[in-house]
């Protein structure tokens, strides 16, 4: 790939515009927001980076240059991800990066959007970067050792402060989507990695789709912001494997893990196990664990994720970024607001398509 196009000059955007100069692509950022754009010039890319790159060209969204790129990133908050992701659709690029979670849990135009890629020759991803990480990739080597799976478990629990640093422009949740729940903000979205890891891992595992969700979530109003601060998933796929998903934005220190219990064996996934990284632990009864570092640094993880885009493209092959893995993210955290407000089990029926009409109720939670 060659050329790149970014919608959104705030945190997402630089990360992936330094990624790209990285990899020697040409680079053009577009945001509605001039004053975003400035910021991005003159104070956060230079502080993360050392020095703004002359060659990265800025505009403002309606004077942006269209067509002729490779691939399109959309890096704006999630009301208006399907938007942009049509729009970018028409300029036929050979792939489309929607930053998570994919939309808000209204689930408008997803099924329109999942429509329109499937009769496109892009290909369309959502940007769950943890999944294409050496970690991962090691998790998937030691599954063969495991046995007969048991369970699945994932958390990403991190308390917000760490992201509100890394954007001191916003004055707190309130300030953008992050503190809105129905705009896909909240644990349930934000920390949505969680439930892509899960998912990631069941396909891997053989297990299908989750088609239930039983869900607790803890609602908060501060300062007119609405979120969850935390969303509980019991979870359980169409060939029975059943497993827990954890997300919340309170805790401290961060921890985000996941553990997949064979018969035999068991393996842990750790994000920023130390400062040098990430790790894989293989668990071995009996024996002792085996410690295996990753070594990575927070800019690492976006220039591994346009490289693994770039690969898919060569390959044609499944990516976990796929499309239809975000849509299913979508529909679980959408199935997770429902069993808390309605105080129920809820089923997902896929063949209904990506919209409202896939989640039943199938029991009361005290039933």
């Amino acid at each position: 790939m060659k050329r790149i196009k970014i919608f959104g000059a705030g945190s997402i955007g630089n990360h992936l515009a330094h990624a790209a100069r990285h990899l020697n692509y040409e680079v053009v950022v577009c945001d509605v927001d001039e004053a975003a754009l400035n910021r991005m010039k003159t104070e956060i890319y230079p502080s993360r980076y050392g020095a703004w790159d002359d060659s990265i060209q800025l505009f403002k969204n309606d004077a942006a240059p269209r067509g002729g790129f490779d691939l399109i990133h959309i890096g704006t908050p999630p009301t208006v991800h399907i938007p942009l992701a049509m729009q970018a659709l028409a300029e036929n690029p050979r792939a489309i990066l929607i930053e998570k979670p994919l939309c808000p849990p209204d689930l408008a135009g997803a099924e329109e959007l999942w429509q329109a890629a499937q009769k496109s020759d892009t290909r369309v991803f959502v940007g769950y970067d943890h999944a294409v990480g050496a970690a991962a990739h090691t998790v998937e080597t030691t599954i063969p050792q495991l046995g007969d799976i048991q369970t699945l478990d994932v958390e990403f629990r991190e308390h917000w402060g760490g992201i509100f640093a890394a954007h001191p422009w916003l004055d707190g949740p309130q300030s953008s989507y992050l503190g809105y729940w129905a705009k896909g903000g909240g644990a349930s979205g934000e920390h949505s990695h969680a439930i892509h890891l899960w998912t990631h891992f069941a396909h891997l595992l053989g297990a299908g789709k989750v088609n239930e969700v039983n869900a607790l979530l803890e609602y908060k109003t501060v300062a007119g912001a609405e979120y969850d601060s935390l969303c509980l998933m019991n979870v359980r796929t169409e060939n029975g494997l059943s497993g827990r998903i954890v997300q919340d934005v309170v805790t401290i220190p961060t921890r985000k893990w996941a553990r997949i219990q064979g018969e035999k064996n068991a393996v842990e996934w750790i994000a920023s196990y130390n400062s040098q990284g990430d790790a894989v632990i293989q668990v071995h009864p009996g024996d002792e664990d085996k410690l295996l570092l990753m070594p990575k640094k927070r800019p690492d993880d976006f220039i591994a994720e346009l490289r693994h885009i770039e690969a898919t493209l060569e390959s044609g092959k499944r990516s976990p970024l796929d499309l239809e893995g975000g849509l299913d993210v979508m529909l679980l955290i959408t199935a997770a607001h429902k069993s808390e407000q309605e105080k129920c089990r809820v089923s997902i029926d896929y063949a209904q398509g990506y919209n409202l009409n896939a989640l039943k109720i199938a029991s009361p939670n005290n039933s």
